[in-house]
């Protein structure tokens, strides 16, 4: 890439990487990550879980395939996450600045650059991953002309800024799903719409009781989950009741909290295509798609739940389930996009537990 700018990406613990910019020639802070993900840049970048964060890309050419023009589905994006890019930045080994891909509409960069999104190339980023594995995700900045403070995402309400403001409305099918909106991937929506239901998206903090539904969803999101208090608080009033509860990823963190668990940070969190999951108390594994920084302790919590599945790297819980009532959760993305979809038949298991429990009321 001729006449390329030098930019810095600088970390907490004073390491320095010189590399070069594409994207907005700009500064930025943030929590630094890495995603192991082969393909699915334009879905990552969208997914609101990334709020707040330096996101680097393990796979060694990026922007080769260059970034798809909009589409719509009901109303939302047929191919994007969300309806703009949430990363703080992004930090690649290689970058193409040549696309070829038959739906490109735009390069990687220009994309970034509508978005005011700084991003770094030329960094080693096996050496960078490996200091992150090694001493966790940290705080870090890009840093251009000028310089900036380095800052803690997860000490902001995250959800607050990517939640929706008002509640939206979709599809005219037989179960009525209200979702809890605390950033949502646009793929649970298709799934949802794909599967003949009537979905209420809420606010993060929305006083769902109020509504008359079949069937409760958590979404996804980002940051710590013990800054949703609301949410979790709304959340134990639905629990005390038998209406079927789903949720994903940041969602089964607020139904750890709320059923009276705790949560921890991971050190470096689970972000990538391939993560390997078993369903408790069976020899069946699958691969997931994921990107989270926090889990629920299992430990911790109450004798009526159990956990559901587990990570076959690190034991870590990745989705609990209630032992009388249809409240389940999982930390993974059954939805994926990008990923495997091997598990998307839980968004059918949720809704025959709604057709049940519909059927004894």
């Amino acid at each position: 890439m001729e006449n390329a700018k030098t930019v810095k990406l600088i970390l907490e613990d004073g390491t320095e990487i010189e590399g070069q910019s594409f994207g907005a020639f700009t500064s930025s802070a943030g929590e630094v990550v890495f995603s192991t993900a082969m393909t699915g840049y334009p879905e990552n970048l969208t997914d609101p879980s990334f709020a707040g964060q330096i996101l680097v890309l393990t796979y060694p050419m990026v922007g080769n395939y260059g970034v798809p023009g909009e589409e719509l589905y009901e109303s939302i994006s047929k191919i994007f996450e969300s309806d703009k890019i949430h990363i703080a930045g992004l930090v690649v080994n290689y970058y193409s600045e040549e696309h070829s891909h038959w739906n490109a509409a735009k390069s990687l960069g220009d994309w970034l650059k509508e978005y005011n999104i700084p991003g770094i190339f030329g960094v080693d980023t096996r050496m960078l991953t490996k200091i992150l594995r090694e001493k966790g995700a940290m705080l870090g900045k890009i840093v251009a002309e000028e310089d900036v403070e380095l800052h803690d995402p997860n000490q902001d309400n995250l959800v607050a800024q990517v939640s929706p403001r008002e509640v939206q409305r979709y599809g005219n099918g037989q179960h009525k799903i209200v979702l809890v909106d605390c950033g949502t991937k646009t793929n649970i929506i298709r799934c949802f719409l794909q599967r003949d239901v009537e979905l209420i998206r809420v606010p993060w903090d929305y006083d769902f009781s109020t509504l008359d539904y079949d069937g409760l969803f958590l979404s996804n999101g980002p940051g710590d989950p013990k800054m949703c208090e609301p949410t979790i608080q709304h959340l134990q009033a639905a629990l005390q009741q038998d209406k079927p509860i789903f949720g994903i990823c940041l969602g089964s963190q607020l139904m750890g909290l709320a059923a009276g668990g705790d949560t921890f940070k991971l050190k470096y969190g689970h972000r990538s295509h391939n993560q390997p999951v078993l369903l408790t108390g069976t020899k069946r594994s699958y691969i997931t798609s994921q990107n989270h920084g926090f889990a629920v302790d299992t430990a911790t919590l109450p004798a009526e739940w159990d956990m559901l599945f587990e990570n076959l790297n690190d034991g870590t819980c990745e989705g609990i389930k209630h032992k009388t009532k249809p409240f389940f959760s999982t930390q993974f993305h059954p939805e994926a996009a990008g990923g495997p979809e091997d598990t998307e038949y839980l968004f059918d298991d949720f809704l025959k537990a709604v057709a049940e429990y519909k059927a004894k009321v």
